[in-house]
């Protein structure tokens, strides 16, 4: 390997090494982001805009099939808007970016960057909302939200970030329940068969639930480190919203009614997800119902006859194919090119020189095994299909054989303790239902509940921390 070449791989540093810097390294060095001059907001390039996209292009399919519309509101709340639902506002109030001045004067009232839009969507809704037939309202918009955050990294945590937030009105209570389980749903097909990515459905425990909310519903990944990335989360709020901002409708019996809110949403924090979850030392690994680039043909010398221009030929019945396919005809050496896209996470990598031509074949190179697999050349776009989707599935096979193998169940204090002090991961025990037992733990071994999943197990009679009577079976990880 030429020194250039060997430097653009060694410039990520090793993954079992160093986690977090691998993380970093994978983020810049793959072109996704670059810094801004002011801390925690990034600038997502070229290369990490077009996974938001295509996130955004295959989830707002998914939700327009459940019937949601798109809308936009404002980027400023009021603070008086803001203060109306006081459980909300205490739990945001932290994080809350403030404009007090506008035009070189002082504002007569505050204006916080929406942290989150419920108290708009809210304010908006009581002038829309007037009779049962106007229900339900199921609403969705795509923008970015400002939290104030103290510690920052790259998709997982940033002052700024894109996300869609859904908020909904219904009639009826179950009417809303429904809806939010049918989100966390949408969700979880959407990080398994797109992001490749396996999760446990489950409810947030009164502790961990979101600010205002009566119930807080979410999807959680583990990485490859082993700790807990909350993917997506979906919250019925009640009627508590409603009586707060006096929104009402007529019901069929003639009589006023509040009605029941959900919201639910995800973050640029899956595309984070994705790179701890498949990445390796070589770089990105991107899943191909993703990737901006789900194939690249790299000519092999190039410069001699015919060989260009079968590459050129060979990108265009790809792309004819429906395969989102790139010539990389740049002037750098093949074995550049190779360590770069494999850097990139380009699921497919297609070479093709002088012998192939005279032999009627071309290479295939997968990025997810390494494995190289010749092909006819007239057989490459169909045989390139069907390799893109066994990488997919692969991917998922992968990641769903680490969250298993590193999920473990711990029925007392000592086994509990000795798995975060060691290998760490996902344990699996049961839980009195008592905040004290969380903050114990949370506060000893810097665990926290991730959720009570739908999948129940039994695991003890006992609560883990204090041996009292056990009311549910808990996820607990270190998260990021």
């Amino acid at each position: 390997m030429a020194d250039k070449e060997k430097k653009l791989v060694e410039a990520i540093t090793a993954r079992d090494e160093d986690f977090a810097q691998w993380y970093t390294d994978v983020v810049i060095k793959a072109g996704l982001v670059s810094y801004s001059n002011i801390k925690g907001f990034i600038i997502l390039k070229p290369a990490g805009y077009a996974l938001w996209e295509n996130i955004q292009k295959h989830m707002d399919a998914r939700f327009k099939a459940t019937g949601v519309e798109n809308v936009y509101l404002p980027l400023l709340i009021p603070e008086s808007l803001l203060q109306k639902e006081k459980d909300h506002v205490e739990g945001f109030a932290p994080e809350v970016a403030w404009v007090t001045m506008g035009g070189g004067e002082e504002l007569t009232e505050r204006y916080c960057v929406r942290p989150t839009s419920e108290t708009l969507f809210c304010d908006f809704y009581k002038n829309e909302i007037h009779s049962y037939k106007d229900l339900p309202m199921v609403y969705n918009q795509w923008c970015s939200v400002v939290r104030w955050e103290k510690e920052t990294r790259p998709f997982l945590r940033s002052r700024e970030f894109l996300w869609q937030e859904g908020h909904t009105m219904h009639a009826t209570r179950e009417d809303a329940e429904a809806r939010t389980q049918q989100m966390l749903d949408v969700y979880a097909s959407f990080m398994e068969e797109d992001l490749a990515i396996p999760v446990i459905k489950g409810r947030k425990t009164d502790k961990e639930k979101f600010a205002g909310a009566e119930a807080t519903y979410t999807v959680e990944a583990m990485m490859h480190d082993g700790r807990a990335l909350q993917s997506g989360t979906s919250h019925h709020f009640g009627d508590g919203f409603a009586r707060a901002f006096d929104i009402t409708f007529t019901g069929q019996d003639n009589k006023p009614h509040y009605p029941f809110q959900t919201s639910w949403g995800v973050s640029t924090r899956m595309i984070g997800a994705m790179i701890m979850v498949h990445g390796d030392d070589s770089g990105l690994v991107i899943p191909p119902r993703i990737a901006p680039v789900q194939a690249v043909v790299i000519p092999i010398q190039q410069k001699k006859e015919g060989v260009l221009q079968a590459a050129d030929r060979l990108c265009i019945e790809l792309k004819n194919a429906g395969i989102l396919a790139r010539l990389d005809d740049s002037d750098k050496s093949p074995g550049f090119k190779f360590a770069e896209h494999e850097m990139r996470g380009v699921p497919l990598r297609l070479e093709i020189g002088p012998r192939d031509l005279e032999a009627g074949k071309c290479l295939f190179a997968r990025r997810d095994t390494g494995e190289k697999i010749e092909c006819a050349i007239a057989e490459a776009p169909a045989r390139a299909k069907e390799l893109l989707e066994e990488i997919q599935k692969n991917l998922l096979a992968l990641a769903r054989r680490n969250l298993v193998e590193h999920t473990y169940a711990a029925a007392d204090w000592e086994t509990f303790c000795g798995i975060f002090n060691g290998k760490g991961g996902f344990v699996k025990s049961m839980w009195c239902g008592d905040v004290a037992c969380e903050e114990k733990i949370k506060e000893e071994l810097s665990v926290t509940s991730r959720c009570m999943p739908f999948e129940q197990e039994h695991i003890a009679d006992t609560c883990v921390c204090c041996g009292r009577p056990a009311r549910k079976m808990v996820v607990w990880g270190r998260s990021y």
